[in-house]
């Protein structure tokens, strides 16, 4: 009776480590005091350590820079954004291989 919805990968077990499909909503809580980058509908940037987020897409943000046409103008100690305004998140790579 229970046949849940017709989506194919039945598999996707929480905690089934590498290779398996991850939701938006595992890929936000595994991104959670990482280094990213949000981008907002207006075109800017900003780069941090994402502190948390909720269903809305508000987005505390750590050591925030602001980037604007690529070029850095501001530095923030902590930053806020509302969720209407963001366009993406996306992780950063330059945390995943600091001795570069």
């Amino acid at each position: 009776m229970s046949s849940g919805g017709g989506g194919g990968g039945g598999s996707d077990k929480p905690g089934s480590g590498g290779g398996a499909v991850k939701t938006p909503s595992d890929f936000l809580k595994s991104i959670r005091g990482r280094p990213v980058v949000v981008k907002l509908n207006s075109g800017v940037d900003y780069r941090g350590i994402l502190a948390c987020l909720d269903g809305y897409m508000n987005i505390a943000m750590e050591q925030t820079e602001e980037y604007v046409n690529g070029q850095l103008k501001n530095k923030y100690g902590d930053a806020f954004i509302r969720g209407n305004n963001v366009l993406y998140i996306s992780t950063s790579k330059r945390s995943l291989t600091d001795g570069l």
